[in-house]
């Protein structure tokens, strides 16, 4: 396979972190330039990241001597020595976009963890799994662009990866209606428990914003390329309520579904074990062996116990039963910095240099 140099802007926070540990030993990319905030800029990575540096593994040590670029200043630099940059910045949401569209124009492709651009009808959401044939949008959103090369494509909300994913292998029963509770850990709000001590023995019943993008994000994940924009699905209706647990990694759902179309048990349980996309059609480096996996067991999938299957690039589910209200229900997870971030975006990563939407030029 063709080999990539990239770049993480943001990378100093705690998905840029991931980043920089997804990537340390990847078969295609290699990390050859950082930035963050202007604060860093000339800093090696070991000093910026100094009393911050918030992963489970050491820092990579191909990267502790990397000297940081500011993500604003330094963008022609960076989009000089990269074949695409992932972008995962803690910025307001109109300052995300512009600096996006700044890369782009630059003719640096940008692989998104950021959610400012995930409404732009031209700029795709992409769950390798779900949605890869959303790609087809990108010549369109260069022709807005005016770009050869750059553009913008983004990984959807950490939050709907834990639920998405098991109702997209059962759309042909036309699921109409969707209720879904999340419950996410303490790294979707960058924090640890030693940063964020009042988490500890608490749930907060509320995380701004989350809720919409977990009503609205599913339907453009499963929309379909219309022209130049990506038109939305208009069901199933999505209600979500959203919480915050005292959990380190890992984002649950509990999810209820009404169908158009009632399948049986037998025919759900089949259509998860035998669920596949692009990714393991591809047979994508970071792409999971088996993207869904059920469990029988009454007290599964559990959060500290499941979180990290396959490499934390699957999702789980279990507690699969019919509903007195709904058809069925059922539970399911996702490791929200794996599957729901970085991992996430790496693979959608993958996905477009395989597909020939990136193509290496340094």
């Amino acid at each position: 396979m063709k080999q990539y140099k990239v770049g993480i802007v943001g990378a100093t926070g705690m998905v840029g972190q991931r980043f920089a540990t997804l990537l340390e030993k990847h078969p295609w990319f290699q990390v050859v330039a950082l930035a963050a905030s202007g604060r860093n800029a000339g800093k090696t990575y070991a000093e910026a990241c100094e009393g911050r540096w918030k992963m489970t593994v050491p820092m990579p040590e191909s990267l502790k001597s990397m000297v940081m670029l500011d993500a604003d200043k330094d963008a022609e630099k960076l989009a000089g020595m990269v074949d695409f940059t992932f972008c995962a910045v803690d910025m307001k949401k109109d300052e995300i976009r512009a600096l996006e569209e700044r890369y782009a124009k630059l003719e640096c492709p940008v692989i998104s963890n950021n959610s400012a651009h995930r409404f732009t009808p031209d700029v795709p959401m992409i769950i390798p799994e779900i949605n890869a044939d959303h790609a087809q949008i990108i010549p369109e959103q260069k022709k807005r662009l005016g770009t050869k090369r750059g553009f913008i494509a983004v990984k959807s909300n950490c939050s709907i990866q834990s639920y998405v994913p098991a109702l997209s292998a059962l759309l042909d029963f036309e699921p109409t209606e969707v209720a879904v509770c999340t419950y996410q850990a303490i790294s979707g709000a960058g924090k640890t428990f030693e940063t964020w001590p009042e988490m500890i023995d608490n749930v907060i019943p509320y995380i701004g914003g989350e809720e919409e993008k977990s009503e609205k994000e599913p339907m453009k994940v499963w929309g379909h390329v219309a022209g130049d924009h990506i038109e939305n699905a208009t069901a199933p209706k999505i209600t979500a309520q959203c919480l915050r647990v005292a959990a380190s990694d890992g984002h649950m759902a509990a999810a209820f579904v009404k169908f158009a179309k009632k399948p049986t048990r037998e025919q759900i349980l089949e259509r998860w074990t035998n669920y596949t996309g692009r990714a393991q059609e591809l047979q994508l480096p970071s792409a999971p062996a088996h993207f869904l996996t059920y469990f029988e067991e009454e007290n599964r999938p559990q959060t500290k116990l499941d979180r990290d299957l396959e490499g934390g690039m699957g999702v789980s589910i279990g507690r699969l039963r019919e509903d007195a209200v709904y058809d069925y229900k059922f539970v399911s997870l996702s490791h929200n910095t794996l599957r729901g971030a970085a991992g996430g975006a790496v693979l959608m990563a993958e996905l477009l240099c395989a597909e020939g939407y990136i193509e290496p030029v340094r």
